[in-house]
């Protein structure tokens, strides 16, 4: 990260903590639903591979006659995979044109009908007005609004709940539930939308939701020899939801946000950055269940590492063989640096993938990383055909 960019991130952080908008108190993401075309079987995927646990089931069980939800655990975060059990279901539509893929990014509020109003009243669009869910462990409130392309931002009201989840589910017991591999928390989720629209969204979570962009990036910093992208990260007050937007941008071939559009057909949630306190350990652990990484940055990449830590007079305190041979890269902020990593698509669609973090301090997003995440990426582009 460049001394320019990290001055536009501490202006960012300033306008957040001194001037941002306090109508919308967010206390963070309480999880994120995914419609899918096998609820059960992605979610044995999620619990081998990413060592997520099982949490709570909905389902004909239950009474749900229309859908099946399974929930799956792991530290603070909260997955919930969906899907339809008959044909004339909504859901079918959106897994027809999108795949698998985020239809809500959940977010824990104090007070949902608040949180709806001030919203609505901003211009966002009702996706669900306020909805009183309960039973015998208290109730729980919900209201949504759409953000880009179909998705959808529900706010969540649980502080009268005590039950698993919310109402209209159980506990879901299995004997099957692999260990952990250390993921602990959502630290952003990142938005692609279409050509020349990153400012109109970049305008709309300003407006109505009260985020601030406090780090912004063009085609001049985010490109390689073959394409490129913008991109503006957008953060609530209290810096705990992160949401950077991208939108394509001009370059001799198709870049991977044209390509995420081409296949997700709309704009949509691209990939998933969780937090991990020991990236080595989980990454190694998440290689032997399965799990795909992009491929390697070249040896000459991690030679320059440590003379990019020394420009900030951090150290690095891991073994930096072991990084290498796991592929993880590392950039590096006046505040720390950070380790990061990222999968292969999970679906068969090139659209959504995660990213594995580890933040040694550092506040930024690993740009000292992104010519070298391009490449990566541009190269499994070649080999689908699509670059």
């Amino acid at each position: 990260m460049s001394k320019k960019e990290i001055k536009s991130v501490e202006y960012g952080l300033e306008k957040i903590f001194e001037g941002a908008q306090d109508f919308l108190p967010l206390l963070g993401t309480d999880y994120v639903e995914f419609y899918v075309g096998n609820a059960k079987q992605a979610a044995h995927y999620y619990k081998t591979a990413f060592g997520f646990q099982s949490y709570a089931y909905r389902g004909l069980e239950t009474g749900s006659r229309d859908q099946v939800s399974y929930v799956l655990k792991q530290d603070k975060i909260r997955l919930v995979l969906t899907t339809p059990l008959n044909s004339k279901s909504p859901i079918n539509d959106h897994i027809v044109k999108h795949g698998d893929g985020v239809k809500v990014i959940a977010l824990w509020v104090d007070d949902a009908r608040s949180a709806y109003e001030e919203t609505t009243k901003r211009g966002a669009k009702s996706y669900m007005e306020p909805t009183v869910d309960k039973d015998e462990h208290g109730e729980i409130v919900r209201a949504g609004i759409y953000t880009y392309g179909e998705t959808v931002h529900m706010f969540v009201e649980r502080k009268n709940y005590k039950g698993t989840f919310m109402p209209g589910f159980v506990a879901w017991k299995s004997d099957y539930n692999p260990e952990p591999t250390g993921l602990k928390f959502i630290d952003h989720m990142v938005g692609n939308v279409g050509w020349n629209e990153m400012n109109t969204w970049v305008k709309w979570y300003e407006d109505v939701m009260g985020f601030v962009n406090f780090l912004s990036f063009d085609d001049k910093q985010i490109h390689t020899e073959y394409s490129a992208l913008m991109s503006k990260v957008m953060s609530n007050g209290n810096g705990r939801i992160k949401f950077p937007i991208n939108e394509p941008a001009e370059g001799a071939k198709k870049s991977q946000i044209e390509e995420y559009l081409d296949f997700y057909e709309s704009p949509g949630v691209q990939h998933i950055a969780v937090a991990t306190d020991d990236i080595i350990s989980t990454v190694s652990d998440m290689r032997a269940r399965g799990i795909e990484f992009l491929s390697t940055p070249p040896e000459e990449y991690y030679r320059a590492v440590p003379g990019r830590l020394e420009e900030f007079s951090h150290e690095l305190q891991e073994d930096i063989e072991k990084l290498m041979a796991l592929g993880i890269m590392i950039d590096a902020d006046e505040e720390g640096y950070l380790l990061q990593i990222f999968t292969k698509p999970v679906e068969d669609r090139p659209t959504l993938f995660f990213e594995i973090i580890q933040r040694m301090g550092a506040k930024g997003f690993g740009a000292g990383n992104f010519k070298a995440l391009f490449q990566s990426i541009e190269r499994e582009q070649a080999l689908r055909g699509t670059l």
